[in-house]
Formats: structure tokens, sequence, C-alpha cells
């Protein structure tokens, strides 16, 4: 064989390629493929929408959740699309390619549940007990006893119905959460409440969609033969939880050791898909998985590390769930159906309003205080639409019900902010008129103390701690050293891995509401970035760092530390004072004198006289 032909550069070779050449002198010298053009043109379709329009929703405080799904209905083949067959203009500014869009969307799904599974520690759930599992299960079982038995006239059986009314039962954390915060009513008895039901339906979601997979394959009804065929995906979620156990921890552990946060991410990425895909393969949803692994790294040292990491991710890709889901919205059905979807949405919205009211009237709640978590949970969420798709999926309920369901659920949300403001409103009118506020059945909330905030668990850490214990101070450590944070965790010791230059990862640890922070790492630009990022986040909070010497002190102190301690400094004041009694000198004297030295000294270097103790 001749070397032309053996490298496809003879006649042959020529005549392959010329295709590709003329294909290429067509586009004016641009390489053209049919596959990625499209897919590119969706992707930044998306990205414009994630960075201008979802921004824009969120200014007028309206949440770019409805910004994400607006921009799916005019994207999408039942907004601009519709338009392209007469003006192929049009064609530029549409997603042509929505299924794709749909295989991705599940991946936002599968991450918003693994981000909520790291957020259920047994201790928050032990606290909130009462509210969660008392009045979050009552509220869900009957709004969907009330949206089931509503939904029954328009779906032919009651299992279906009872599955939509479930759907329709969950409210949305992404609106609600917010309106609350805005308000500064999250804390409140209402606010409480609210979130309360709102983490019981979030821990609802997962077993909501094994049963929607139960009546599927039970054909609208469980039957022996459901749960049979449901096996496989039990013993899939039992395998999933005993390798968490024993496989989880010491994967992390070793990935921590390297020191690499991109191969954390890798790993964080391949738990998460890997115990969705494990679940998929067994027959049920790809969230589930990625839900329990959520819930066995939250018991680990990685949970804020990991839940820091993801955010972003999760935020992005449920934000590609959202504008999947307007892709399918087909908005035609107001005008052309215009009272079946103004029936729906009044009908979810007073519908669950009473269920709720009803539901927080049984456990005691007052009546201001119930009608204000009434209206702020009355209309719905986002897991709605992943249990009604699925629903949809399983052939549980037809597409014709399920567009204007989808419809109604759209307008409910878009209602939220406006109800949560009005509950709030309601509330205190109520509570005005009786000239005080009804006697609440809640337990008085215990006011803590906040905790003292450790970065870096060597031995300056270690003493921190342990003289805060003897002196009955609450805390927690942050340390980059995974056998550092396995050893102190095997102690039960509130540590947990990270990086405590990242401010997301102290402010989920509870900076916000710590008493101090402590800088104790022996890195001098690891301890800069902790106190700069600290005080510009927290102008309050009083920072005490580690110095490598006087210079080092005086960098601290320019980045606001409140105090900053010299390693030579001070290890020759120790020694001094040693030298000073044992020569002979007065207690009182040798004091006084090391308290003016030390006062002096953090003068010198800008740290002010302080008190010199």
């Amino acid at each position: 064989m001749a070397p032309n032909s053996a490298i496809g550069g003879g006649n042959a070779g020529a005549e392959m390629r010329r295709p590709q050449i003329n294909a290429i002198r067509r586009n004016g010298g641009r390489m053209s493929d049919p596959i990625i053009a499209p897919v590119l043109k969706d992707l930044m379709l998306f990205l414009a929408t994630a960075g201008v329009v979802a921004p824009i929703f969120a200014r007028l405080r309206v949440g770019s959740t409805l910004g994400f799904l607006a921009a799916g209905v005019i994207l999408g083949p039942h907004g601009l699309g519709a338009l392209a067959p007469s003006a192929p203009w049009i064609a530029a500014f549409t997603i042509t390619r929505p299924a794709e869009f749909e295989q991705f969307a599940q991946l936002g799904v599968a991450f918003l549940l693994f981000h909520l599974g790291l957020g259920l520690s047994w201790e928050r759930l032990r606290l909130m007990r009462k509210l969660v599992f008392g009045l979050g299960l009552a509220q869900l079982i009957i709004a969907s006893l009330f949206l089931g038995g509503a939904l029954r006239l328009l779906v032919p059986d009651a299992p279906s119905a009872l599955m939509a009314g479930a759907a329709l039962a969950l409210s949305s954390t992404a609106m609600v959460t917010p309106a609350l915060s805005r308000r500064h009513r999250l804390h409140a008895p209402a606010g409480r409440a609210a979130f309360g039901v709102l983490l019981f339906q979030d821990l609802a979601v997962a077993p909501l969609l094994a049963v929607a997979t139960l009546f599927a394959t039970g054909r609208h009804g469980v039957e022996v033969g459901a749960l049979y065929a449901l096996a496989p995906g039990v013993l899939a979620v039992g395998a999933l939880i005993l390798a968490g156990r024993w496989l989880l921890r010491p994967l992390m552990k070793l990935v921590a050791r390297a020191k690499s946060q991109d191969l954390f991410m890798a790993a964080t990425f391949l738990v998460i898909i890997g115990a969705g895909a494990a679940s998929a393969l067994a027959g049920l949803s790809m969230a589930l998985g990625a839900f329990v692994a959520g819930v066995l790294l939250a018991e680990t040292e990685y949970r804020h590390e990991v839940e820091v990491m993801i955010e972003p991710f999760t935020a992005l890709l449920l934000g590609l769930f959202f504008l999947s889901v307007g892709l399918g919205l087909d908005l035609s059905a107001l005008w052309v159906q215009p009272t079946l979807v103004a029936g729906l949405t009044v009908g979810l919205l007073s519908l669950k309003a009473l269920a709720n009211l009803v539901a927080c009237r049984l456990f005691g709640l007052a009546p201001a205080t119930s009608l204000e978590a009434a209206l702020a949970l009355c209309g719905g969420g986002e897991f709605a639409f992943v249990v009604l798709r699925h629903s949809s999926d399983s052939a549980i309920l037809s597409t014709s019900i399920l567009q204007p369901l989808f419809v109604a659920v759209s307008l409910s949300m878009a209602f939220t902010p406006g109800l949560v403001a009005f509950g709030g409103w309601a509330g205190r009118k109520s509570v005005a008129l009786k000239l005080a506020a009804e006697p609440s059945a809640e337990p008085a909330e215990t006011v803590k103390p906040g905790l003292v905030m450790i970065v870096g668990m060597g031995r300056v850490g270690r003493m921190i701690a342990e003289i805060l214990d003897a002196r009955g101070f609450a805390w927690a450590a942050v340390d980059r050293d995974p056998r550092v944070v396995g050893a102190e965790r095997r102690q039960d010791r509130p540590i947990y891995f990270g990086d405590g230059s990242r401010i997301e990862l102290l402010d989920r640890l509870g900076l916000a509401d710590a008493r101090a922070l402590v800088v104790t790492m022996d890195a001098p630009e690891g301890v800069e970035a902790v106190v700069g990022v600290a005080r510009h986040q927290h102008p309050d909070l009083v920072i005490v760092a580690r110095a490598r010497d006087a210079r080092h002190a005086a960098r601290l102190y320019g980045l606001g530390a409140t105090s900053a301690v010299p390693e030579t400094f001070e290890a020759s004041l120790h020694l001094s004072e040693s030298l000073l009694r044992d020569l002979g000198e007065p207690a009182e004297a040798v004091d006084a004198f090391i308290r003016d030295r030390r006062r002096a000294y953090r003068a010198s270097i800008g740290g002010g006289a302080g008190d010199g103790t």
C-alpha cells in the first residue's frame, strides 16, 4: 500500500473528504455539525435564561423559579416555537430539543433531593419532631384527601385521584422559605410551623415516587404482584444504605487526603449520579437514590463541605428542570379551557388553605398563626411537577388532565409571595383586633447561647476546645485534615471536614449566630483568608486569631481581627513570668508587669490598648 493511502492522503481519501470540503465552502469556510449546532444553541438559550431572565424575576421578588418556568414557556414549542413555521428566523430563539433537556433535568431533581438529604440531621428532626412528623403528616394526609376527593370528578379512578391530590398537597420550599425570610417571619411561630411542614413534605417526596411506581405496577391498584415487582427496588435501596454505611466515609476520606478540590467534587458527583443510576436500574426514580445518598452523607464529617460544593450546581440544574417543565407547558389551556384551569387554580388554593388551617388548629396553633401558615403553604410546589410527571410516565394520569394541572400549579406558585404577605398581614390584624395573641400549644423555645467556631483543630485548637468544654461553652470546629477530623469524630466531637476560608461553609456551620470565631491554623495565609472573609461578612463578630509574629498580628488587625495573639511574643511572656516568679518577685507585681507589657505590645502593632488580659 502506498504511503499516501496509509494516511488517507491519496485519491480515495480526497474523495471521502470532498463532501466535507463542499459543506465547509457552503457555510463560508466554517465547520458545521448538524447535531452539535442545535445543542449549543439550546445551551446558550438556557444560560441566557440563567444569567438574565431568572435574576430579573428574582429582583422583582417573585423568585427565579418562575423566571425559568416563563422562559421555558416562551422558548418552547408552545411559545415561539409555534411561530417558527411561518417565520423561520424565530427558530434561532427557540429550544428545538426539549427531550434532551428533560433527560438532563432529571439530574436537577436528583441534586435537589440529595441536597435536601444532606440537611436532614437527626438532631434537627428530633428538635422539630412535633411540627415535622406531627403537623407535617397531618397536613399531607388532610390536603391529599381534600384535593383527591375534588379531583375524583376529573380522574376516572380513586388511586389516581389520590396520587394527584398528594402531589398537589406539596408546597414550594423554593418559594415559601425566601418569602418568609424577607419578611422576617421564618422564626415566628407561623414560620416555624410552615418550615416544619415543608421539611416533612421534602421527606415525603421519595416515598410518594415509590408509591406512584407501586400504583403503576399494580395498574391503578395495590396488588400482590405489584409488591413483588417492587421488591428489586426495595432491595436496591437496602443495598445502597448498606454500601453507604460501609463504603461512603472511607471513599470520601480517601479523596480528602489527596487535598484536591477537583477530585473531591468528582467523588461527590460519583456518589450522587451513581446512587441515582442504581436506583433507576432497580425500577425506582433516580431522585430516590440521590436522596438516600444525601441522608447517608449527612451523618459524616464531610456533610457541610459537600453541601457548599454542590449548591451552585444544584441551583443551575434545578433551573434546568423548571425550564424543561416550562417547555412542556401548553398555556393555550388558559383560553381553550379557561373554566377548567381557573377552577383547578382556585380549588387548589382554597381547598389546600382549608386543609392547612384544619391541620394547624388540630395541633393547637393559635388562630392567627394557623391562618398565616395556611396561606403561606396553600400554593403548589416544585415537587408537584416531579410527582405528577412521574405519575404520567407511569400511566397513572392522562395527558389531558396533566396539562391543566401543570398550569394550575404554576399559577398558584406565582401567587405564593403575595399569599405570604397577605397571611402575615391577616395574622397581625387578627391579633390586633383581639389586643393580644392567643396562647399557642407550642412549647416555649429555649434561647441558647451562640456557639464558638474553631477553624483549625491542631494542638492549639484542641486545647481551646477543652477549655470551652470545661467552661460550658458550645463549639463547632472545621479542619482540612481528614485524619484529624476522623480522630475527633471518633470521640463524638462536633468537627467537620472543609476549607475554613470559604464563608459559605462557615455560615452552614452557624457562623451568623456564633458568639466568636477562633482561627488557630498554623499557615499565616490561611489565617488571613479566614479573618478577612469572616469580618467582611459579619462586621460585629468577635474574631480571635493565632499570629505567627508581630508583623503577622499587625496584618490580622488590619483585616479586622478583634484579637491577634503572636506565638513568639506570648511564649516570651510566659517564660518571663515563670522566671520572675522563680526569682522571688511578688505574684501581684509580676501579673501587673506582664499585663502592662501585653497592653503596650498590642498597642504598638495596631491592636489597641484593650484590657491587657
